[in-house]
Parts: structure tokens; sequence; C-alpha cells
């Protein structure tokens, strides 16, 4: 699987996966155009997105009706420490006590909450175009 990030402008990079194209960027505060959410805003957007689908297709599998959910990431990021990632997921729709504790469970087994708590490795590779 590959994605890909090409320049646009300054710091605005066009992010590429398949046939979907999303846009990054920076705040002016630090010499960005803030045409697009920053690559850490992403990371929690994919937090936040993958939890949804997961508990979404959960609940649908069980026949449960949760409504349309909405999943709130509130995280602070410590890139020379511990990150922290808060995830609440609001559930309108009617179900059980029982119904909820199992919502909890699978929410924190999306595969991207997955990722960010197991072992990751990163490879760097810096090469002439």
């Amino acid at each position: 699987m590959k994605v890909s990030a090409r320049r646009r402008k300054g710091y605005a990079h066009s992010l590429t996966a398949e046939h979907h194209t999303l846009i990054a960027d920076e705040p002016p505060s630090v010499g960005g155009t803030d045409t697009g959410p920053r690559p850490t805003q992403l990371l929690a957007l994919s937090l936040a997105a993958c939890t949804a689908v997961t508990v979404e297709m959960y609940a649908e599998r069980k026949g449960w009706d949760v409504g349309d959910v909405v999943v709130d990431v509130d995280y602070e990021l410590d890139p020379k420490g511990t990150s922290r990632f808060d995830v609440t997921v609001q559930i309108p729709g009617e179900i059980t006590d029982e119904q909820l504790q199992k919502l909890q469970v699978v929410a924190g087994k999306c595969p991207v909450h997955r990722i960010l708590t197991g072992d990751v490795q990163i490879s760097d590779r810096v090469e002439r175009a």
C-alpha cells in the first residue's frame, strides 16, 4: 500500500491515496497558508474516522440502530515524550447499557487505535529524484 505527498505551494501538499486527494498544510503562524489540516491533525482525524467506522460496522452487524455516531478526539502530541488521545464516541440511538459497554470495547479495537498503541517501525530514506 502506498500514499504520496507532493508539494503544491509553500508547505501545502497534495496527499494522494489511490484515486483520493486531500490537502495538508501548516497555519500561517509557522509559514503555511492554512489550506488544509496540519499533518498532526490528520493523524487525529484518522483515529476519529476509524473509530466511527469500526463502531458503526459492528453495530450494523449486530442490527443495532446507533444513529448518526459522532467521534471527537482531543489530543496532545509530544514528539519527545508521551502523546495523548482522548476519544469520545457519542451514540444518539436507543441502545442498552450492555450494548454501550460493548461499543466502548469495540471502539478501542479500530485499526488506527491498534497501530497507535502497538509497535511501529518507520524506515526513512532520502534519495535524489
